[in-house]
Protein backbone atom coordinates (compact mmCIF):
# COMPACT_ATOMS: atom_id res chain seq x y z
CA UNK A 1 0.00 0.00 0.00
CA UNK A 2 1.48 3.38 -0.96
CA UNK A 3 0.58 6.86 0.27
CA UNK A 4 1.26 9.78 -2.11
CA UNK A 5 1.53 13.49 -1.26
CA UNK A 6 1.88 16.67 -3.39
CA UNK A 7 3.26 19.97 -1.95
CA UNK A 8 0.53 22.16 -3.42
CA UNK A 9 -2.41 20.14 -2.04
CA UNK A 10 -3.20 20.02 1.66
CA UNK A 11 -6.57 18.36 1.11
CA UNK A 12 -6.26 14.58 1.21
CA UNK A 13 -7.62 12.45 -1.61
CA UNK A 14 -8.22 8.76 -0.94
CA UNK A 15 -8.29 6.70 -4.16
CA UNK A 16 -7.51 2.97 -4.29
CA UNK A 17 -5.28 3.07 -1.16
CA UNK A 18 -3.39 6.20 -2.22
CA UNK A 19 -3.50 9.45 -0.21
CA UNK A 20 -2.27 12.48 -2.16
CA UNK A 21 -0.90 15.75 -0.68
CA UNK A 22 3.01 16.84 -0.71
CA UNK A 23 5.32 15.12 -3.31
CA UNK A 24 5.90 12.16 -0.98
CA UNK A 25 4.96 8.46 -1.24
CA UNK A 26 4.62 6.48 2.01
CA UNK A 27 5.15 2.81 1.17
CA UNK A 28 3.73 0.31 3.68
CA UNK A 29 3.47 2.32 6.95
CA UNK A 30 3.43 -0.19 9.83
CA UNK A 31 4.10 -0.94 13.48
CA UNK A 32 4.31 -4.24 15.31
CA UNK A 33 1.08 -5.42 16.95
CA UNK A 34 1.24 -4.74 20.69
CA UNK A 35 -0.21 -6.71 23.57
CA UNK A 36 -2.07 -4.92 26.39
CA UNK A 37 0.46 -3.15 28.62
CA UNK A 38 2.89 -2.25 25.81
CA UNK A 39 2.88 1.55 25.64
CA UNK A 40 5.87 2.38 23.38
CA UNK A 41 5.98 1.30 19.73
CA UNK A 42 8.04 2.23 16.69
CA UNK A 43 6.57 3.12 13.29
CA UNK A 44 8.20 2.28 9.97
CA UNK A 45 7.74 2.95 6.23
CA UNK A 46 9.74 3.72 3.11
CA UNK A 47 9.38 7.36 2.06
CA UNK A 48 9.87 8.25 -1.61
CA UNK A 49 10.12 11.96 -2.46
CA UNK A 50 8.93 12.35 -6.04
CA UNK A 51 9.35 16.13 -5.98
CA UNK A 52 12.22 18.50 -6.71
CA UNK A 53 12.34 19.89 -3.15
CA UNK A 54 13.71 18.07 -0.10
CA UNK A 55 11.16 17.42 2.65
CA UNK A 56 11.68 17.09 6.40
CA UNK A 57 9.39 15.34 8.89
CA UNK A 58 9.54 17.45 12.07
CA UNK A 59 7.04 15.67 14.30
CA UNK A 60 3.63 14.12 14.51
CA UNK A 61 0.60 13.33 16.61
CA UNK A 62 -1.95 10.59 17.05
CA UNK A 63 -5.11 10.34 19.13
CA UNK A 64 -4.03 6.76 19.97
CA UNK A 65 -0.76 7.84 21.65
CA UNK A 66 0.27 10.53 24.16
CA UNK A 67 3.14 11.71 21.96
CA UNK A 68 5.00 11.06 18.72
CA UNK A 69 8.80 11.42 18.50
CA UNK A 70 11.37 11.00 15.74
CA UNK A 71 14.27 8.66 16.58
CA UNK A 72 17.44 7.23 15.07
CA UNK A 73 19.27 4.06 16.05
CA UNK A 74 22.87 3.62 15.01
CA UNK A 75 26.00 1.77 15.99
CA UNK A 76 28.56 3.88 17.90
CA UNK A 77 31.80 2.31 19.13
CA UNK A 78 30.28 -1.17 18.90
CA UNK A 79 27.14 -0.20 20.86
CA UNK A 80 23.68 0.31 19.34
CA UNK A 81 22.35 3.66 20.54
CA UNK A 82 18.98 5.34 20.09
CA UNK A 83 18.46 9.10 20.19
CA UNK A 84 15.66 11.52 19.45
CA UNK A 85 16.21 13.69 16.35
CA UNK A 86 14.65 17.04 15.36
CA UNK A 87 13.82 15.93 11.84
CA UNK A 88 14.05 13.18 9.25
CA UNK A 89 15.00 14.38 5.76
CA UNK A 90 13.83 12.91 2.48
CA UNK A 91 16.01 14.24 -0.36
CA UNK A 92 14.44 15.61 -3.54
CA UNK A 93 13.84 12.68 -5.94
CA UNK A 94 15.18 10.36 -3.23
CA UNK A 95 14.02 7.94 -0.56
CA UNK A 96 14.46 7.43 3.17
CA UNK A 97 13.73 4.18 4.96
CA UNK A 98 12.17 4.22 8.41
CA UNK A 99 13.16 0.76 9.63
CA UNK A 100 14.28 -1.21 12.68
CA UNK A 101 17.87 -0.29 13.50
CA UNK A 102 17.64 3.11 11.76
CA UNK A 103 15.33 6.12 11.60
CA UNK A 104 11.82 5.48 12.94
CA UNK A 105 8.80 7.18 14.45
CA UNK A 106 8.50 6.50 18.19
CA UNK A 107 4.90 6.29 19.40
CA UNK A 108 4.70 6.76 23.18
CA UNK A 109 1.82 6.29 25.62
CA UNK A 110 -0.49 3.80 23.92
CA UNK A 111 -3.72 3.59 25.92
CA UNK A 112 -4.46 -0.03 24.97
CA UNK A 113 -2.81 -2.77 22.90
CA UNK A 114 -3.03 -2.74 19.11
CA UNK A 115 -3.98 -6.14 17.75
CA UNK A 116 -2.64 -7.49 14.48
CA UNK A 117 -4.52 -5.91 11.58
CA UNK A 118 -5.63 -2.83 13.54
CA UNK A 119 -5.23 0.50 11.73
CA UNK A 120 -4.88 3.99 13.16
CA UNK A 121 -4.31 7.49 11.75
CA UNK A 122 -0.94 9.18 12.31
CA UNK A 123 -0.59 12.87 11.49
CA UNK A 124 2.94 13.77 10.41
CA UNK A 125 4.21 17.36 10.40
CA UNK A 126 6.49 18.54 7.60
CA UNK A 127 8.74 21.60 7.78
CA UNK A 128 7.45 23.11 4.50
CA UNK A 129 4.41 21.01 3.60
CA UNK A 130 2.16 21.20 6.67
CA UNK A 131 0.53 18.13 8.14
CA UNK A 132 -0.42 14.87 6.42
CA UNK A 133 -2.45 11.94 7.78
CA UNK A 134 -1.16 8.40 7.13
CA UNK A 135 -3.04 5.18 8.00
CA UNK A 136 -0.70 2.81 9.88
CA UNK A 137 -1.29 -0.94 10.19
CA UNK A 138 -0.30 -3.11 13.18
CA UNK A 139 1.43 -6.25 11.91
CA UNK A 140 2.85 -9.40 13.50
CA UNK A 141 6.42 -8.96 14.84
CA UNK A 142 8.18 -10.86 12.03
CA UNK A 143 6.02 -9.52 9.15
CA UNK A 144 8.91 -7.57 7.64
CA UNK A 145 11.69 -10.03 8.39
CA UNK A 146 13.10 -8.05 11.32
CA UNK A 147 11.88 -10.29 14.19
CA UNK A 148 11.32 -8.81 17.63
CA UNK A 149 12.79 -5.37 18.26
CA UNK A 150 12.49 -3.96 21.76
CA UNK A 151 12.69 -0.31 22.82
Amino acid sequence: MAFRFHVSAFALLLVAGTVQAAGLVFEDPWIRAAPPGADVLAGYATLHNVGDTSLTITGGRSADFERVELHEMKMEAGVMKMREVKGIDVAANGKTELKPGGFHIMLVGLADGLKEGAKFPLKLKFEKAGEVTVQVTAEKPDAHGHGEHKH
